[in-house]
């Protein structure tokens, strides 16, 4: 059993990008799925795809590289929240990521959405990780 499983979601895609590689499987979960399509949505990653094998599922998820230098459409992606220490922030106090660059993925009542999505609809919610 994992302790926490964005971490683990978030771990495997910084290893994936640190060893070049094209692909890479994840056991699915719906806050998972969620986090990858905003992440496809802002233009982080290729393409994705869900793939209903066992009880859990996977995620596939084709990680984006620039063809002429070879360097990954993600530089950084970190986790903010933790189950020990959760990150909660209203409208007011709403992260800006590189001065609006990067983008601040949250789990609100709404769904989880970005930052800038957050403020255009006036609600805060929890900071699950930062991506630029």
């Amino acid at each position: 059993m994992l302790g926490d499983p964005i971490a683990d979601y978030l771990t495997r895609v910084r290893n994936a990008i640190k060893a070049n590689h094209r692909v890479v499987e994840i056991p699915a979960s719906n806050i998972k799925k969620e986090i990858t399509k905003v992440l496809f949505d802002k233009g982080y990653i290729a393409n994705f795809k869900f793939e209903e094998t066992g009880p859990q599922g996977v995620i596939k998820i084709a990680l984006k590289y620039n063809p002429i230098n070879n360097l990954s459409a993600i530089t950084k992606i970190e986790r903010i929240s933790k189950p020990g220490h959760r990150q909660y922030v209203g409208t007011d106090s709403m992260p800006r990521v590189l001065n609006g660059l990067g983008v601040a993925i949250l789990s609100t009542s709404k769904g989880v959405m970005t930052d800038k999505e957050a403020r255009k609809h006036n609600i805060g919610g929890e900071v699950l990780c930062f991506v630029y």
